[in-house]
């Protein structure tokens, strides 16, 4: 990253199209205009807001997302050497996210039209105390 005069490393920890919010030191983030090379992509981007290391940057022009994070990845070396984790599962009973996701959602199911029941119950209640009133003095005045 280029800010300023001088050049500094820079690790990028949010990306979008538009934007990007960047970690690098501190003395390098008080320029308002940013030069970022990663890879063969060169961002121009303007500084939003700092806060100790980290600033915000808003780019001049779209930011290829796809191939950036193809490029990251590319990048990226498995450690040679190092043997696997092991991969045995240590409890009882395998955890299961899909039998507490079903309960919840049962749950909030549940919720919901327990609410919506007593809501409909007082609606129907005000109706009927709005109503009886005046049908009262029309049945009255026909005689009834």
């Amino acid at each position: 990253m280029r800010a300023g005069l001088g050049w500094s490393d820079a690790t990028i920890l949010n990306l979008s199209s538009r934007g990007l919010m960047v970690n690098a030191t501190a003395g390098a983030l008080h320029a308002d205009k940013v030069e970022l090379w990663h890879g063969e992509h060169v961002i121009v981007a303007t500084v939003i807001w700092r806060r100790a290391t980290r600033a915000g940057l808003r780019a001049e022009n779209r930011i290829p997302v796809d191939s950036m994070m193809a490029l990251s990845e590319a990048r990226s070396l498995p450690l040679i050497g190092v043997p696997e984790w092991p991969q045995v599962e240590r409890r009882r009973r395998a955890r299961v996210g899909d039998d507490s996701r079903f309960r919840a959602r049962a749950f909030e199911f549940g919720s919901i039209t327990v609410i919506a029941a007593f809501l409909v119950v007082g609606a129907f209640a005000m109706i009927e105390v709005a109503f009886a009133t005046p049908l009262h003095f029309v049945s009255a005045a026909l005689g009834g």
